[in-house]
């Protein structure tokens, strides 16, 4: 075991667990203090209206990157598996297989993105005043794709074999990266929202770098070699069989979320900018939500790899603790300090409002929250990722969608589409529950990597 790597298979369960987990908490946590700063640089020295622009991003940018960031999951668990298995020549084919979909994925998206942007958005019903900036801001964003898949793959990898801490310390270059630039562009240079997605698209590629430079160096077994990098067609099968329900699930939801997004753009440029400086403060709930959903993914396919079924149930016991304990708290946080929060962004009135507004209704939610993703990535680890699919689609999609349609032509007020998320949680962690501790999620691992052998 290499110094900056967490052994999943052995020791102390709690120590390994965090020990994984907190290099991603702080990560993610540089990566959302640079994604916020964005927003707060542009709402602060454009205004209003370009405020709305980037703020309104997310739920775009993730419904076109989902399904392919979903797919690359399954190459994760893979990864994971054969790591902790000690399978050295399937780990180098899993890894060789998942760069070769990472370009090919990246290219896919920036074509999609820069074409199909301005229809999606005029669909969204976005506001006429905010469309020229949106659109500006979306395209510049997604010529970056190349760069961001490589970034997240490449992390991926290294994460998927227990290295959770160098992930973190090329975040951090990248941020520092991302928040000089946008006060560089947008800030001295005055250059307009477009170039705020620009230094994005720059921190990303720096970030892609140093992690392909890590692996193309490495004396581990997942070591790199650009010759070697094509597609596996049984390695690609598998890394479908594992990566599509997540893929399916993260493109519906997004698909989902922008038609909620909509709703909110029926409001106003005001609702679109409060409610999405609200999205960057929520984002840092989601910080233990996302670092202890990947080190349980992580967590269970090596040990189940390992085959060491009873600690797998130890280790997603504490795992969900801890999670649902520290999502609470930042809630709780987050409710009582929304009002300063929301003005740190814009201080107009109307969009502060709104912006409060949703973060009273939501944020003493956030142990639902946890509950869910980390109950997901138990299961991805697991080999089952087609029930946390099924699960989200129905409650997060389904009934949640169906839910605001109904409900906003009967009370036209933007509470509706607020209180949809905490419904949504409620009902989907009750399903995962029970499906948690009645069900045998444990003992079909093996037979699936025998199926995609076959």
């Amino acid at each position: 075991m290499h110094r900056g790597q967490t052994s999943m298979i052995e020791g102390n369960i709690g120590r390994g667990l965090l020990s994984f987990a907190v290099p991603i908490f702080l990560g993610n946590l540089f990566q959302q203090l640079y994604n916020t700063a964005d927003t707060l640089i542009v709402g602060n020295f454009i205004g209003k209206e370009a405020l709305a622009a980037v703020s309104s991003s997310g739920n775009l940018i993730f419904m076109l990157v989902g399904f392919l960031s979903g797919m690359a999951m399954g190459a994760g668990v893979l990864i994971s598996k054969y790591y902790g298995a000690g399978d050295r020549e399937k780990l180098r084919v899993a890894v060789h297989t998942d760069l070769a979909f990472s370009l090919l994925a990246g290219v896919l998206l920036t074509v999609v993105g820069v074409l199909l942007t301005p229809h999606i958005l005029r669909w969204m019903g976005t506001p006429e005043n905010v469309l020229p900036q949106s659109t500006a801001y979306f395209r510049t964003y997604f010529y970056g794709s190349v760069a961001l898949f490589l970034y997240n793959v490449s992390t991926g990898i290294l994460q998927a074999a227990g290295d959770s801490r160098r992930p973190l310390c090329y975040l951090i270059v990248s941020s520092l990266v991302n928040v000089a630039l946008d006060l560089l562009f947008v800030g001295a240079f005055r250059w307009g929202v477009a170039s705020a997605a620009a230094a994005t698209a720059i921190s990303q590629a720096v970030s892609a770098v140093l992690c392909l430079h890590r692996l193309l160096h490495t004396e581990e077994a997942y070591r790199v070699e650009p010759r070697q990098i094509r597609l596996d067609r049984p390695m690609l099968k598998q890394i479908i069989r594992f990566g599509l329900p997540s893929g399916v699930q993260n493109s519906v939801i997004g698909f989902a979320n922008v038609i909620v997004q909509t709703n909110i753009n029926a409001f106003g440029d005001s609702a679109m900018a409060g409610c999405g400086s609200y999205s960057k403060i929520e984002g840092f709930a989601f910080l233990p939500v996302t670092c202890f959903s990947m080190a349980l993914a992580t967590f269970v396919s090596q040990n189940l790899g390992a085959r060491q079924h009873e600690r797998v149930k130890r280790g997603a016991r504490f795992g969900v603790l801890c999670s649902m304990i520290s999502a609470e708290l930042i809630g709780i946080v987050v409710w009582l300090a929304a009002p300063f929060f929301i003005r740190l962004f814009n201080s107009d009135p109307e969009m502060v409002s709104y912006g409060v507004w949703q973060a009273r209704v939501i944020s003493l939610f956030y142990c639902l929250l946890a509950l869910n993703h980390c109950m997901a990535g138990i299961l991805r680890g697991a080999g089952k990722a087609m029930v946390p699919m099924a699960v989200m689609l129905l409650c997060w999609c389904v009934i949640r969608v169906s839910y605001i349609t109904v409900a906003v032509r009967l009370w036209k007020t933007i509470l509706v589409v607020f209180s949809a998320y905490p419904l949504t949680w409620t009902v989907s962690a009750v399903i995962f529950l029970v499906y948690y501790f009645k069900a045998d999620w444990l003992h079909n691992f093996d037979r699936l990597d025998e199926a995609g052998r076959g």
